[in-house]
């Protein structure tokens, strides 16, 4: 079969517009008839006699039809940079197969950032802040770490300084690179803790090196297990040692979606994101008072994603996106939570139940006798002052239950 030619160029510009471009992308914008893009992308262009302009238009998701609409007919769409680097191109390239397109990417900003700063890209985090919460950016912070933001606005750098401030990094270098790539450009640096600039241009790259406060810890391990004290809760958490040992059991993946059923303060769910940013979690919690910790925390630990499902298993749980795993926290004990979350699960999911009370083990030990899996006890016992020497202290024991749910065809597939 041959390859259909492609009617939709896409065309990523700097600072210096034309100029910047090679020949052939140079070519493409001059010969097109139709061309489309933001108000900023097409006053760099010269005036073409017989080209049609076409502004993108407000709201900017609009534009995605009115390109669809001229499909099989040349179009050539600006767009900032390199297009497939969070930007238009990739966008496209989900609703355009890409036999239909050609994209001639510019440098990114990204890439005319760490030129100017010598860096090399390979060791740098990236993050975009364009309809993120900047709360995305705590699980990056740790000392030595080196981060270019892309900005939401003038007010952005600010916000970062404050923020890394407030995080105990308020030594980091701050520089702010604008209009990078052409005669425009300009630079700003200065420190978290004492940014002086006011705001400046609308799209910049912020670039960080994070430097610890003296009397900071250095950032939060990404690792399971963090220390109880990093979460706002009233008690009904799932302890350090027994989370680190949950999470490994639940075996988060990139792109997997927890149920986090009677989450308390969210510890394992948010556990869970910090794994991999394309980790999804929903947190399950019936109580108003638990719900605002859940929210707290998530900010706090930098998973502003995490969705909370307010209301009690199992009738929360109906019409929710099926789960690739589930923790069961809380609930397990009442009537129906169990048969619903099994029955949700995709084939294949991993179920981890924690129980603590004489009544829960005794429904996990008729689970592991009608479905198999793993039944484990932990017993964890602390170093504790005693009079004036130490003692092990013990914490009651925690019995997990760990099953994965058998794939189509191969076994039973309900508690039932």
């Amino acid at each position: 079969m041959p390859r259909p030619t492609p009617w939709l160029t896409v065309v990523g510009l700097g600072e210096d517009g034309l100029d910047g471009l090679g020949r052939a992308a140079r070519q493409a914008v001059e010969t097109a008839p139709v061309v489309m893009g933001g108000a900023r992308h097409l006053e760099l262009l010269p005036a073409i006699p017989g080209q049609e302009r076409e502004p993108w238009p407000t709201p900017f998701a609009d534009g995605y039809e009115r390109v669809l609409a001229r499909r099989g007919t040349p179009l050539c769409v600006l767009a900032s940079g390199d297009p497939m680097f969070y930007g238009l191109g990739a966008t496209l390239a989900r609703r355009v197969p890409a036999a239909e397109m050609q994209v001639f990417p510019a440098p990114s900003s990204v890439s005319l950032a760490a030129a100017r700063l010598g860096w090399g890209l390979h060791e740098v985090a990236t993050l975009p802040l364009h309809g993120r919460p900047l709360a995305t950016l705590h699980p990056l912070l740790h000392e030595g770490a080196r981060l270019l933001l892309l900005g939401e606005n003038r007010e952005t750098p600010a916000e970062v300084a404050a923020l890394l401030t407030a995080r105990g990094f308020g030594a980091s270098t701050v520089t702010v690179l604008e209009h990078l790539g052409g005669p425009r450009e300009h630079r700003l640096d200065g420190t978290a803790a004492g940014w002086p600039h006011p705001p400046g241009a609308d799209l910049a790259v912020i670039a960080v090196t994070c430097v610890a406060d003296p009397d900071h810890d250095g950032g939060l391990t990404r690792l399971a297990g963090l220390p109880d004290d990093a979460f706002d809760h009233d008690g009904q958490i799932t302890k350090r040692d027994q989370r680190a040992v949950t999470l490994a059991r639940l075996a988060p993946r990139p792109g997997e979606l927890l149920w986090d059923v009677g989450a308390g303060c969210g510890s394992i769910g948010i556990e869970w994101m910090r794994t991999h940013p394309t980790a999804r979690a929903l947190a399950i919690e019936t109580r108003d008072d638990r719900r605002a910790h859940i929210a707290r925390n998530r900010d706090a630990l930098g998973v502003p994603g995490l969705t909370i499902v307010a209301g009690a298993a199992p009738e929360a749980l109906a019409g929710l996106e099926a789960p690739d795993a589930v923790f069961i926290g809380g609930g397990l004990t009442v009537a129906g939570v169990f048969d619903a979350v099994w029955s949700a699960l995709k084939p294949g999911g991993r179920l981890v139940a924690n129980a603590v009370t004489l009544e829960s083990e005794t429904a996990l030990a008729a689970l592991h006798a009608r479905l198999g899996g793993d039944l484990t006890r932990l017993s964890v016992a602390q170093a504790k002052p005693l009079g004036g020497f130490h003692g092990w202290r013990t914490a009651m024991p925690v019995t997990l239950y760990c099953v994965t749910k058998p794939g189509l065809g191969s076994g039973p597939e309900s508690a039932t």
